[in-house]
């Protein structure tokens, strides 16, 4: 095993089986021929042929496009089609600095292949013999990835939050951090895949995108979990951190390419010392 297993397994998706879903004409998102063939039922707000489905274009303002989704997803939802329901809103955008077009529940959003985004942050500390990383470990009753290990702090981004905010309030509730102390956090890197979901046998694409952070905490800070997503956290030594993503799948599997940044960024992974160096850098930035 290697650590581009982790670059492959985040860019695992292939069209063949999947529609492009337009709004407006543009590209938004991909739809699984299965699921393409279930929107059909609500034609009010759905064009679907055999090569693209389309929101309908006399949908043609953000209020109404969010609006006119609410039905079906609720819809699917009470059939158990739409799983994981987490009444949290998501803009639905082509590109992070563009306006949203509308806005769709989280838990719907791999349906329709719709890019989301997110923060996740590298807390670690200096010490005489090297840096530690703070790793978090996921509860074992959440229904996504549970007992899985997490980097410090990462949540998705909702709409109406900056990144900023989004990640001060992801790291006081999920670790305590203190907002004082999170806004230290310095903006590295972004890291972009595009991963079908193995565990959605309905079909779930992420072409996701995450804003990474690094955060230098002192040796006598601890986080502390608050809100139940994480049942404890450790510091260890980065060496060990970086063998264990090279060689298992202990970590939930975006973080994986998380921490292979951070080790590339503070020279563990180097040219020298990884023959895959070229390709991980490349990789990490691959999404579509």
């Amino acid at each position: 095993m290697t650590y581009m297993n982790h670059i492959n397994i985040c860019n695992n998706f292939a069209s063949a089986g999947y529609r492009p879903f337009l709004i407006d004409g543009t590209r938004f998102g991909w739809v699984r021929d299965s699921f393409a063939e279930r929107l059909k039922e609500w034609p009010d707000y759905f064009l679907v042929d055999k090569s693209v489905v389309s929101l309908h274009p006399r949908l043609k303002d953000f209020d109404s496009r969010s609006e006119a989704v609410k039905e079906p997803l609720r819809e699917l939802t009470k059939e158990n089609y739409i799983e994981a329901w987490r009444d949290e809103m998501y803009p639905v955008t082509a590109d992070w600095h563009t306006q949203p077009s509308m806005q769709i529940e989280r838990a719907a959003c791999p349906y329709f292949g719709i890019r989301a985004y997110g923060v996740h942050m590298n807390g670690f500390v200096r010490k005489p013999d090297g840096i530690y990383m703070w790793v978090a470990r996921r509860d074992p009753t959440k229904k996504t990835y549970p007992g899985l290990l997490d980097n410090m702090v990462a949540g998705g981004q909702p709409i109406g939050l900056s990144l900023l905010e989004n990640l001060a309030k992801e790291s006081e509730e999920e670790a305590g951090i203190p907002p004082g102390l999170a806004h230290q956090a310095t903006p590295v890197s972004l890291i972009s895949y595009t991963h079908l979901m193995p565990d959605r046998p309905k079909g779930g694409v992420k072409p996701d995108q995450m804003f990474c952070y690094d955060l230098e905490v002192p040796e006598d800070f601890e986080p502390i979990p608050v809100d139940g997503e994480v049942e404890s956290f450790q510091l260890m030594p980065i060496r060990d951190v970086a063998k264990i993503v090279r060689d298992t799948f202990d970590f939930k599997f975006n973080c994986n390419l998380v921490i292979i940044d951070f080790l590339i960024r503070h020279g563990i992974i180097s040219p020298d010392n990884e023959s895959d160096y070229a390709a991980l850098v490349h990789g990490l930035r691959s999404g579509k």
